[in-house]
């Protein structure tokens, strides 16, 4: 067994016990968008919505928990305490989540910016212990339309 190996064993079983990776996945090819498929579902807004639910996971800062820990849908993406504290205090860590869903903050162009280059609308860095993503230009602009789709 090469070095390389229990290493990458570790990595699957993370990933798989995060839920990000199914276990037992098999390679499929990707289903073709029938011709009844509306422009909701295979446009920028569905793209917008697999990066903010799929990939960025977004709702666990953004959006308010219930008095029993578990997120409360009713409020997706409203806005929220952050729940996680640092390791050792510090003046830059944020205590709120903005809300996004129906419109996030800034204009259009500083939300794209933020999520394309890093950079928040004061010029900066966003506070942790929000990540700073590195986006496509095409995929900021599907995840501002779907969160615009989104109510406020």
């Amino acid at each position: 067994m090469n070095k390389l190996t229990p290493l990458t064993i570790a990595a699957f079983l993370l990933f798989a016990a995060e839920g990000s990776l199914p276990v037992n996945a098999q390679a499929k090819p990707a289903k073709k968008s029938s011709a009844n498929a509306t422009s909701a579902e295979t446009g920028p807004v569905a793209r917008g919505r697999y990066i903010v639910e799929g990939v960025a996971r977004c709702e666990r800062c953004h959006t308010p928990r219930k008095s029993d820990g578990e997120l409360d849908i009713a409020n997706r993406l409203m806005g929220s305490p952050v729940q996680m504290t640092p390791t050792y205090p510090g003046p830059q860590w944020a205590l709120r989540a903005p809300r996004l869903a129906g419109r996030p903050p800034g204009t259009d162009e500083e939300f794209i910016r933020l999520l394309s280059t890093g950079i928040s609308r004061t010029g900066r860095p966003p506070n942790p212990p929000m990540p700073h993503f590195r986006l496509t230009r095409d995929d900021a602009q599907a995840v501002l339309a779907y969160l615009k789709s989104l109510p406020r």
